[in-house]
Parts: structure tokens; sequence; C-alpha cells
């Protein structure tokens, strides 16, 4: 019976080594979780000594339990490198399936899809038309790799400062050729529904009437419209047209493009001091632009720059959690699926209930703790060798009394 006992003793130290060589192994792996082994001690269940004379018949490994406690957060330099901060998985879809995984180094395939190492695809709620996300679906994140559509220009803000003391200008009828027939230019970039750009210049021509400024647009040196008034109080601040917007006629491009019908808002322009000065000049308007970079910020939040200035919302990634995590199978690769014991998944956005933030740019490290497995093992190599001397006095007894004459 003690050959029996100490042999299971010699199992249960062996798995012992076995696990804790398994998370010395992985103390590197991004999205490790160590492992502990946990053990049971075997007695004969269908005996009935009432007595409780009878030894117990050794040792058993009862389960390894997954510590999914938080590991390091490394920084990287690639934005697509994400790291959970607090509880949760991310959630992949490839050929096998739906998998969970801890581990955030992905990377871009040929068609555009966020992969990891296995080319399974990352889970995200998809953007929807009003600004949110539906978070009642998941898709996989794909980036845009095709430019951005140019938008025209169709309104601008204007804020300038006309001088209060400005005089006539000496030459008449205005012409923008002659600098001395207005008093002040500026310009701005404008585009078209193609996305080219057009110069627009706004000429300002004091008016023999107190506190009234004449104001006319060229795009591209050609008159659009005729003069608009702009008229201010005695304090400097704008008080016609009242609602501050001037409309243009439209204007044809010779690039194929839609007319250009602006609308711009001066109710930012004031008329103090004596100095022109030109403090907003924003219109609404943009260019093609290519793919320039990718941003996840803690939420979840997925954007893609472009070189036009603008950006996309492409999804918000889709976090995993369980009742149970222990009960998740491994698949390898750091990767864990669904079963009956770990329950159903709880899928939300990173940041609410219980889910964690986002790190982008990092990566979470494994949770191994290098010294406490050293000590493991040096406690399990103590087990194997007592157990291989309760071996050897078991046989020095069995031979004791075999050699009784």
């Amino acid at each position: 019976m003690s050959f029996k006992i100490a042999l299971s003793g010699l199992n249960a130290a062996s798995s012992h080594l076995d696990v804790t060589a398994h998370n010395i192994a992985n103390v590197n792996t991004t999205g490790f979780k160590s492992s502990r082994a946990s053990f049971a001690d075997v007695y004969a269940t269908a005996n009935n000594d009432v007595t409780k004379t009878t030894p117990g018949a050794g040792v058993r490994l009862n389960t390894i339990v997954q510590q999914f406690s938080q590991g390091n957060i490394d920084f990287t330099d690639n934005n697509l490198d994400l790291a959970i901060s607090g509880e949760g998985f991310f959630t992949m879809k490839g050929n096998s399936g739906v998998t969970y995984t801890r581990s955030g180094a992905f990377s871009v395939d040929r068609e555009g899809y966020v992969v990891n190492n296995n080319n399974e695809r990352l889970q995200v709620f998809p953007p929807t038309s009003n600004g949110s996300f539906a978070t009642g679906s998941m898709t996989d994140l794909q980036l845009q790799i095709t430019e951005n559509a140019p938008k025209a220009s169709t309104k601008a803000d204007i804020g300038v400062n006309l001088p209060g003391d400005a005089p006539l200008p000496t030459s008449t009828p205005f012409d923008p050729s002659v600098a001395t027939s207005y008093n002040h230019a500026t310009s701005m970039t404008v585009y078209d529904s193609l996305g080219t750009s057009h110069t627009a210049t706004l000429y300002f021509v004091k008016d023999a009437a107190a506190n009234t400024w004449q104001q006319h647009l060229y795009v591209d040196d050609n008159a659009v419209g005729g003069a608009n008034t702009l008229t201010f109080s005695d304090t400097g601040e704008l008080v016609s047209p009242a609602s501050g917007a001037v409309g243009y006629p439209a204007y044809a491009t010779t690039t194929g493009s839609a007319d250009i019908q602006l609308t711009f808002d001066y109710n930012n322009s004031t008329q103090y001091g004596n100095e022109f000065g030109v403090n907003t000049l924003q219109q609404d308007g943009f260019t093609t632009g290519r793919l320039t970079g990718i941003e996840v910020d803690a939420s979840g939040v997925v954007s893609a720059r472009f070189t036009n200035g603008q950006s996309a919302e492409l999804g918000k990634v889709a976090l995993a959690n369980f009742s149970n995590p222990n009960g998740l199978q491994q698949q390898g690769d750091t990767s864990w699926a669904e079963t009956f014991s770990s329950g159903s998944p709880r899928v939300g956005e990173p940041g609410s209930s219980n889910f964690g933030l986002l790190q982008a740019g990092a990566l979470e490290s494994s949770n191994v703790d290098l010294t406490e497995q050293l000590v493991e093992m040096i406690t399990a190599q103590r087990n194997f060798q007592a157990n291989t001397q309760m071996i050897s006095t078991a046989d020095a007894v069995t031979q004791a009394i075999i050699n009784i004459r």
C-alpha cells in the first residue's frame, strides 16, 4: 500500500512541476494567465470501517485553476496594440468560431481587417448614422483603406475686424485689380463636390454712409454676385444683415463638379479701432483624404485619421466577461472558449459596468510572478524527493520481511 501512496505523491509532485514549468515558460507571453495546481487526498469510499483506522490512499490532482489577475501594462509604438486595464476579454471570430483573449497584439491583414496572430478578427460594435454605436450586434473591425470622400464647401464663419476710422477708397468703382479701389482683402480655400480647391477672396470697401461697408466675393478671380452691405452699430457690432448670414449665387466650376453654393456668416465680424484684422476664417468643406493612422481611446472607440484633417469612427471594441472565467476552456495561443461551466458571455463596452478600460499602444504582459514560481519549483522538488524516500523506506521494510528465516 505504501508503494501506491508514495507513487501517487510522485505523480502529484510531477504534475506540480509541470504546471510550474508551464508558468515559467510563459513568463514573457503576452496576455498569459498563470495556473495553480490544486490537489485532493484519496480515500477508499467503499470502506465502512467505523473505527477510522484505515489510512488514506494517497493524493490526486484535483484541478488546474487559472489565475485571471491583472498583468502589467507594457507600452509599445503600435497603436493597434491594445491592453485591457480591468476585467474583460477581447472577442475574436475565426474559422473555428468565437474565442476570447487578453492578448491585444493586433495587426491588419490584406483586406484591412484587424486580426491577431491566428487571423481571427477583432469584434466591435458598428457605428450608427446618429453618431452612436449599435451595442446589440457585433461585426469585424475593418480599417477604411479607400480614400475619404470630399465634401463641398457650403458655409463659412467669417470673423474680421474692420477699422472704424478707415478712409474712403481713392479709386472708384471697385476693381479687384486696383488696390486703391478697396480698403482690405483676405482669402481662404473652398472646395467643390469633387474635392478640388478654389481660392475665395473677400474684398471690403468703406462706404460713404457711416459704419457701412460693401463686401465683394471672388472665387478664382471670378465675381460671385454683386456687392453686399455690412452695417455696424456705433459700438462696433454687426447690425445688418440681421442674421449675420450672406448667401451668394451659385458658382459654376470648370472641374465638372456641382456648382459651389456658399453662405458666409459675419456675426463674428466687428468694427473696432483703427486696424484691420482676421480672427476667423473657417469653412466646412474638405478635399479627399488618405488614411494616416488609427486611434483607439480608453472607451474603445476606433477612429481613422485622414490627410484632409477628417476622422471617421469605425467601431467600438466589444469586450466580453463571464460569471465563472475559470470555467473557460483553454484553446492555446492565449485564447479561451466558452463552456457550460463558464456561463454565457456578457458583452459590453469598455469602461461600462464591470468592464475595464482600454489602453492603446500597450500590451498586457504575463501575470506570472517568477519568484513565486521558483519557490513552487523548490517545493515540488522537495515533495518529489520525500516521496522517493518513502518508496525506498517501504522497499527496505519489504526486503526485511522477505529475509525473515
